[in-house]
């Protein structure tokens, strides 16, 4: 089991991170100001829900595996770059009605799904998990991968929660343009976040060590 002193750490370094601009804020809030609170909260807990996926491979040696074989980097890399300008594509030809937060077109669960595919498909997320949760992680205090999902849990609910916020900040921005139709400047927005993200994605370094 995970110690309090050693949780509380844990926690403030997921912290310092959380308030290092990266992937992850920047999809909650493009979504958030293209569609709103709700989409960025959806943002959030895909994210969340990748975060879990990542922490049980991690704890089960699955991302061992992965980053043991060298392609899977480039081929995972290349996966969510693809994705991301997909998305960018759909930002752009999806029209003004969709960022007004009718059910009948971007609905909750599909930002959910963006967000958690966004996230799995990430190999710097996958690494991160793999490099940085073990560094909170004692033998002597039992099994390790327990511990492993214990921090994993935990900073996958310290983010959703960090994450809603930044949702709800950014969308009450989202309003605020929609009440003033600047519906195209949102898409715009989203767009060119996507394809950022994505080219962020193609040209970042191979690590020395994994994959």
């Amino acid at each position: 089991m995970i110690d309090g002193g050693t949780l509380s750490l844990f926690l403030l370094a997921v912290l310092a991170l959380f308030l290092s601009p990266g992937p992850n804020m920047a999809f909650v809030l493009s979504h958030g100001i293209a569609m709103g609170p709700r989409a960025g909260f959806a943002a959030g807990l895909g994210i969340a829900g990748a975060d879990l996926v990542h922490t049980l491979c991690a704890a089960t040696g699955i991302t061992a595996l992965v980053a043991a074989w060298p392609p899977s980097f480039d081929v995972l890399r290349h996966a969510g770059a693809l994705y991301l300008l997909w998305l960018a594509w759909q930002a752009i030809r999806t029209g003004d009605e969709r960022l007004q937060g009718r059910a009948d077109a971007m609905s909750f669960w599909r930002v959910v799904r963006m967000a958690w595919l966004n996230n799995l498909v990430n190999p710097k997320a996958l690494l991160f998990f793999m490099v940085f949760l073990p560094q909170f992680v004692s033998p002597a205090r039992g099994s390790v991968p327990m511990q492993l999902l214990q921090l994993g849990i935990s900073l996958s609910l310290a983010g959703l929660l960090f994450n809603t916020m930044l949702g709800a900040c950014s969308g009450q921005i989202g309003r605020w343009l929609q009440r003033r139709r600047a519906a195209g400047f949102q898409r715009g927005l989203l767009a060119t976040v996507m394809v950022a993200l994505a080219l962020r994605l193609l040209f970042i370094d191979r690590p020395s060590k994994g994959f």
